[in-house]
């Protein structure tokens, strides 16, 4: 015989089971999105890339090419010669979701 507090701890367990895969795949597939982006040269045709594309907005790419640091660089104390750079701006857009739950945006 099965006591309900093992059915509810059965179900419990299967339903975090199915949430933690469901957001398990929605991060393989954004991870596999980001690694098949293609990878554009940082040079004077760029703008002209940028401009030309849906929305003036190019999802998913990565930009290759030389940086210059404001100041001075970043060396590594680990590895010898390396060196890097700290990205200074970061655009983050936001989009308002309605929770109804909560019922707030």
């Amino acid at each position: 015989p099965i006591t309900p507090g093992e059915l509810l701890c059965l179900g419990s367990s299967l339903a975090f089971s199915g949430l933690f895969y469901y957001l398990y795949r929605k991060k393989a597939r954004m991870v596999a999105r980001i690694q098949e982006a293609p990878k554009l040269q940082v040079d004077d045709n760029l703008p002209a890339l940028v401009s030309a594309a849906d929305g003036r907005c190019l999802p998913y790419v990565a930009l290759e090419g030389i940086v210059l640091p404001a100041k001075a660089a970043l060396t590594s104390h680990y590895h010898e010669g390396l060196q890097g750079v700290i990205q200074k701006l970061l655009l983050k857009e936001h989009r308002l979701i309605w929770n109804s739950l909560a019922r707030s945006w």
